[in-house]
């Protein structure tokens, strides 16, 4: 039998700058967001894409109302989501607003692509994922965005670009894997309580 869930007392005067910066400790994986078709496309950069359904594939992206991305998916009922490598901080720089870049103008200075629904693929990334979008539901500032996933392309490059306590880090496969190893066996052990 399931519980019934608690009424929640919310506390309305949580400051936006205490919740940003308990967020921060939750490193996050960097994704341009693209949408659109032809030369009506624009993209954002991301730390909030996370899968929803292995079988059918599909994940969920938080998108800003206010975000020019918004209202392409909502008419056009399509997105990509492309993972960048570490190498690609300029990238999510360019798609994060730094430089003033707008639209079209944040394509420039990669290598872009279709996807198969017509949406901009950036061709190097880790892993581009074409969209369809099944649902979209409205809450506070943003859109939870339920992509079914239609095509997939993956690079063969194992370093990736992360978010946290607000700087880009990269995360190497190889490299981290060896590091962390070496930590668990000259860390005592402790079991959890």
């Amino acid at each position: 039998m399931n519980a019934l869930p608690r009424p929640l007392v919310m506390d309305p005067a949580v400051p936006a700058a205490d919740f940003r910066g308990a967020m921060r400790h939750l490193a996050g994986g960097i994704s341009v967001v693209t949408a659109g078709r032809g030369r009506d496309i624009t993209g954002m950069t991301v730390t909030s894409v996370t899968s929803l359904s292995v079988d059918p594939p599909t994940l969920i992206v938080s998108i800003n109302r206010d975000a020019s991305s918004f209202p392409l998916i909502q008419r056009l009922g399509i997105f990509c989501v492309n993972v960048l490598n570490a190498d690609q901080l300029d990238i999510a720089e360019r798609f994060a607003g730094k430089g003033g870049l707008k639209g079209a103008a944040r394509f420039a200075g990669s290598d872009w692509s279709s996807s198969l629904s017509g949406a901009p693929l950036l061709v190097d990334a880790l892993a581009a994922l074409d969209c369809e979008v099944e649902e979209i539901v409205e809450r506070h500032s943003h859109g939870i965005v339920i992509g079914r996933v239609r095509e997939i392309r993956r690079a063969a490059r194992n370093a990736a670009l992360a978010y946290w306590h607000g700087q880009y880090v990269a995360i190497d496969h190889e490299e981290d894997a060896a590091r962390m190893a070496q930590v668990s066996m000259s860390s005592p052990r402790r079991s959890l309580p």
